[in-house]
């Protein structure tokens, strides 16, 4: 038995001293110190030795044991460093390689556009307020000259929440908010967004609008005119022809609506411009008198001017965008353009 432990040593030694992987030292374990291994084998064999021979045999096959399980133990630290080693090699990073650039956001074509609408204006002189989007039907209505019986009123254009609060279809309530805060002269814009019953390629049922308003001593269809033309040279280029056609908008007295020459087809004629060559943008006027002795002005002593524009209209008519729903959609496709 004796030859057998010496011999189960040596050749479980060797073994393990050759082994070239975790997995093959784990086999070599299993057949040598394993539950079914030759050493248990023989360890559980000593129960059929005489008494005087049971120590001794007990203590060489503990002490065999004990051999190949320090070499298993340093055989196995030694692969670990080899194949962790091996692995670094493989996965080294080669820092001559250029690296991945990161993806850059940029602003969104609505903020952009709007941001330019601001310094227009802001370098005009005008001051940019905000107001509440929901709004009390009074500061959306009837301060602005809209009777009881106007159109805009009905339920397929506005969103009530009750008989007398609803979101705000305008910006225009801010104007009303700071005329009763404040006294002439007054000059301001109001971004903000604006929510109608309303939803198809060129209408949103929230949108962006921005409206202006100027009111002091005499002012004149003319400032009003001066300013729009400036306006519009400044966000579509020097170039850009302007015109005004009459209209009507309750709050203001006389109306206007502003067009620009086509920016496709730039006066030639096309579909985005039905053949005309022309493209409305905003609707203005000058404030009418009621609105101004609503807030306690008076219309002998000052007057002004007032203007509305949708931001996604411009942005439409800036990119060559023709669904305005694709603003919102969020769609990296179009975003990445920009």
């Amino acid at each position: 038995m004796e030859d057998k432990i010496k011999t189960i040593t040596e050749e479980g030694s060797e073994a393990i001293g050759s082994a070239n992987s975790l997995r093959e030292l784990e086999e070599l374990r299993v057949k040598y110190i394993g539950k079914r291994g030759a050493l248990t084998s023989l360890l559980r064999s000593i129960g059929q030795l005489d008494d005087a021979q049971r120590p001794r045999m007990g203590q060489l096959v503990n002490n065999a044991r004990q051999k190949l399980d320090a070499l298993l133990e340093e055989r196995s630290k030694r692969l670990s460093l080899e194949e962790t080693q091996q692995r670094l090699l493989e996965e080294r990073i080669d820092i001559t390689m250029p690296g991945r650039r990161p993806a850059y956001g940029t602003k969104h074509p609505l903020t952009s556009t709007l941001d330019d609408i601001k310094r227009v204006f802001m370098g005009l002189g005008f001051e940019v307020v905000e107001g509440p989007e929901v709004e009390l039907d009074y500061y959306n209505f009837e301060a602005l000259n809209v009777p009881k019986d106007h159109p805009a009123r009905d339920m397929q254009d506005t969103f009530y929440i009750s008989d007398e609060v609803l979101l705000r279809t305008q910006t225009s309530p801010v104007q009303i908010r700071v005329m009763e805060e404040a006294k002439p002269p007054i000059k301001i814009i109001a971004p903000g967004k604006v929510y109608r019953c309303d939803s198809d390629v060129t209408h949103s049922p929230m949108f962006h609008q921005v409206e202006g308003l100027a009111v002091g001593k005499n002012i004149t269809f003319g400032d009003l005119k001066g300013t729009l033309s400036l306006f519009a040279t400044a966000l579509f280029g020097e170039d850009t022809p302007v015109r005004f056609r009459p209209s009507y908008f309750p709050f203001t007295e006389p109306s206007a609506e502003m067009d620009i020459g086509c920016v496709i087809c730039r006066g030639e004629g096309c579909r985005l411009c039905k053949g005309t060559g022309w493209l409305e943008v905003l609707g203005a006027g000058m404030v009418h008198p009621n609105v101004l002795q609503q807030v306690n002005y008076d219309p002998d002593e000052v007057g002004g001017f007032a203007f509305g524009m949708g931001v996604e209209r411009i942005a439409m008519l800036r990119y060559e965008v023709d669904d305005i729903r694709l603003f919102f959609d969020n769609d990296l496709r179009l975003l990445n353009q920009f």
